[in-house]
């Protein structure tokens, strides 16, 4: 049996963060029908317009609020929340391609409601996944490369017990535990640094098991996590 769990480091830097946990088991990652996901995509891309109403990207609040949060721990240069990559990219009228029906699905639903939000196979898992800072010995491949990229000392880090599965809450993935067509049992989390949009999480988990049962069939258990009720099964 595996855990999730948040560290209380995790908290002494962000005392009122909160997270939607999303497990679905027994799913079928392949794509039945890919226009459905590109629909899907492009319906939340044009809704996503409404989060950067502001010329300058990072003065919208969302941004500001994960520009923020990542000015208190140490990161690499340039690294960015995964929601202000994909606005940034809404706001050079670039496209959000599919990957896969996961992907598309939490990209989406990340989109939608201005949440940042990220993916990983359990079954590739070693041991627990913990949220909390890096030793800077963490082993760490980027999706895509064979080189060994550590964490920075100080980084917030997911990690089990191989090494480091994403970098800077959801900046960076690791190949060793990626979401891939063959996944049958995904960790899907939407992060929040506070709060203060407390029902918009609750309203994108909602939407992020419907749409996982929809197209991906399995059975889904979700869970919102705080530094009352830090730790869950998954």
């Amino acid at each position: 049996m595996k855990h999730f769990l948040i560290h209380d480091v995790i908290f002494e830097y962000f005392p009122d963060s909160v997270y939607g946990v999303l497990t679905a088991d027994n799913i079928n990652n392949k794509y039945n029908n890919k226009d459905t996901f590109i629909d899907l995509l492009q319906k939340a891309q044009a809704e996503s317009i409404k989060h950067i109403p502001l010329e300058q990207l990072s003065s919208n609040p969302i941004v500001a609020e994960w520009r923020e949060a990542y000015s208190k721990f140490k990161t690499k240069k340039g690294a960015r929340a995964s929601i202000e990559a994909m606005l940034k990219r809404v706001s050079k009228g670039e496209i959000i391609g599919s990957i896969n029906p996961i992907v598309d699905i939490y990209n989406s639903v990340s989109l939608k409601h201005g949440v940042s939000a990220g993916a990983e196979d359990i079954d590739k898992f070693a041991g627990d996944l913990r949220l909390t800072i890096a030793d800077g010995n963490e082993a760490f491949s980027l999706i895509g490369s064979d080189e060994n990229d550590p964490p920075f000392p100080g980084e917030i880090v997911y990690k089990d017990d191989e090494g480091a599965v994403c970098r800077c809450f959801n900046w960076r993935d690791a190949q060793r535990t990626m979401i891939t067509e063959n996944t049958k049992k995904a960790f899907i989390i939407i992060e929040m640094v506070n709060n203060s949009r407390l029902a918009v999480l609750e309203e994108a988990l909602d939407e992020l098991e419907s749409l996982v049962r929809t197209h991906l069939g399995g059975e889904t258990t979700k869970h919102i996590l705080n530094r009352q009720n830090p730790s869950v099964v998954i």
